[in-house]
C-alpha cells in the first residue's frame, strides 16, 4: 500500500461514513486537458492506451490537477473487442466504427474469445504501473456492458435509435442471446483480469440501455447483467452501474448484485429514494453546467450535495463524461468546492 493512501471513495462506496464526500469525473482521464492534447496530436487514443507508461501518464493526470479521490483507468470500451476480431476504427468526430458489423448468428460464431494476459497486456501493464508506485487513490477499472457493446458491433457505429439492434433483437432472438452469452464471458473475463492487476472498484458502462423500455430490458438485457455482477461479486470489490437516460430502469438495477447505481442529471439523489432506490448512489451534475459560470455551477453543486449529506450514502460525479470544452481549473476548482463544502469537520 503507497503511504498516505486516500481511501476515502472506497469506504463510500462501501455505504461507510466518511469525512466529506469523495468525488471523480468520468471521463476525466484527457478530454480538456492540455497535456492530453498535446498527445493527442502525435497518437491516437489505441496508440496510447497500447504504451502502459504513457497510459499511466494519462490516467495519473487528473488525480494531480483536480485533486480527485480516485482515477479511472484510461481507455476504450471497444479495446477488449478487437481481441474477439471485431475490426474497430476510433474515428474523430464520430467514434468507434466497426468495419464487420454483426447480422447473423455465423458472426457471432465466428468471433472469439477474450484471453486478458494475452490480448489485453497493456491493458494491465498500466493498471500494474498505477496501482504498484503511482497512485495514492484507488483506480477504477471498467467495461462496456453487452448491450452498449453490441449496439456497436450491429449498428457499425454509433447510433440516435439503435434500429438495427432493436430489429435484431426482436427478430432473431437466438442470435441476439448468443451475442450476449459471448459478451457476458468476455466482460467478466476481462473485469476479473483489471481486478487481479490491482483495479480497487470496476464500473460498467451501459451507456445506452435506456433505449429500451422495462419489458425489453427485463427480459433481454437482465440475464447477462446478473450473471456478471453475480460472477464479479466473489472479487470483494465495488461493483458500480451507469448508464443515461435510464431513469426508468433504476429498479432493476437495485435488483441486480451491484454496490453503487451512477445517476445521470436527470434523477435527483432524493428521486432515487423515493422510487425504492437502496444502493449508494454515485452522480449527478449535468456537465454542461460546467460551462456556465461559477455562481451557477456552485449552486447546483451545493444543491447536490445538500441531498446527499442528508443521504449519507453518495459519492459526487457528472451525470456523464467531461465534454472537451470544459475547463480544467474549473474542474479544480469544483473538486475543491466539494470537499470543502461536505466537509463535516468544519
Amino acid at each position: 500500500m503507497i503511504k498516505d493512501f486516500n481511501d476515502t471513495l472506497l469506504q463510500a462506496y462501501r455505504g461507510e461514513s466518511t469525512t466529506y464526500t469523495p468525488a471523480w469525473f468520468m471521463r476525466q482521464a484527457g478530454r480538456s486537458q492540455k497535456e492530453y492534447r498535446e498527445l493527442k496530436e502525435k497518437y491516437s487514443l489505441f496508440e496510447i492506451t497500447h504504451q502502459p507508461e504513457l497510459c499511466a501518464y494519462v490516467t495519473r493526470l487528473p488525480v494531480e490537477h483536480y485533486g480527485v479521490d480516485a482515477a479511472i483507468l484510461y481507455k476504450d470500451i471497444m479495446s477488449p473487442l478487437v481481441p474477439l476480431g471485431v475490426d474497430v476504427e476510433i474515428k474523430k468526430g464520430v467514434g468507434p466504427v466497426i468495419g464487420n458489423p454483426i447480422t447473423s448468428f455465423q458472426d457471432v460464431e465466428q468471433l472469439g474469445t477474450l484471453q486478458p494476459e494475452r490480448d489485453v497486456s497493456y491493458v494491465l501493464d498500466t493498471i500494474r504501473l498505477l496501482t504498484e508506485e503511482q497512485l495514492n487513490v484507488p483506480l477504477i477499472g471498467f467495461s462496456g456492458a453487452p448491450f452498449t457493446l453490441a449496439s456497436y458491433m450491429i449498428e457499425g457505429g454509433p447510433s440516435k435509435n439503435y434500429s438495427q439492434t432493436k430489429a435484431l433483437m426482436y427478430s432473431q432472438p437466438d442470435v441476439w442471446f448468443a451475442l450476449m452469452d459471448k459478451l457476458a464471458v468476455m466482460t467478466i473475463d476481462y473485469v476479473k483480469a483489471q481486478i487481479a492487476a490491482g483495479a480497487r472498484a470496476v464500473q460498467i458502462f451501459d451507456s445506452w440501455v435506456g433505449a429500451l423500455n422495462v419489458e425489453d430490458y427485463r427480459y433481454y438485457i437482465k440475464p447477462a447483467m446478473s450473471r456478471i455482477f453475480s460472477a464479479l461479486q466473489t472479487e470483494n470489490v465495488p461493483l458500480i452501474i451507469f448508464g443515461v437516460g435510464a431513469r426508468h430502469l433504476l429498479l432493476e438495477w437495485n435488483d441486480l448484485p451491484v454496490d453503487v447505481i451512477g445517476l445521470d442529471w436527470r434523477t435527483s439523489i432524493s428521486e432515487a429514494r423515493q422510487m425504492g432506490i437502496t444502493k449508494v448512489l454515485q452522480g449527478n451534475l449535468d456537465p454542461t453546467v460546467l460551462l456556465a459560470d461559477w455562481k451557477t455551477i456552485e449552486t447546483k453543486t451545493k444543491a447536490i450535495l445538500d441531498e446527499s449529506m442528508h443521504d449519507g450514502r453518495h459519492i459526487f460525479n457528472l451525470g456523464h463524461g467531461v465534454t472537451p470544452d470544459i475547463k480544467p481549473a474549473t474542474l479544480q476548482k469544483l473538486t475543491n468546492l466539494i470537499h470543502t463544502y461536505s466537509n463535516k469537520a468544519i
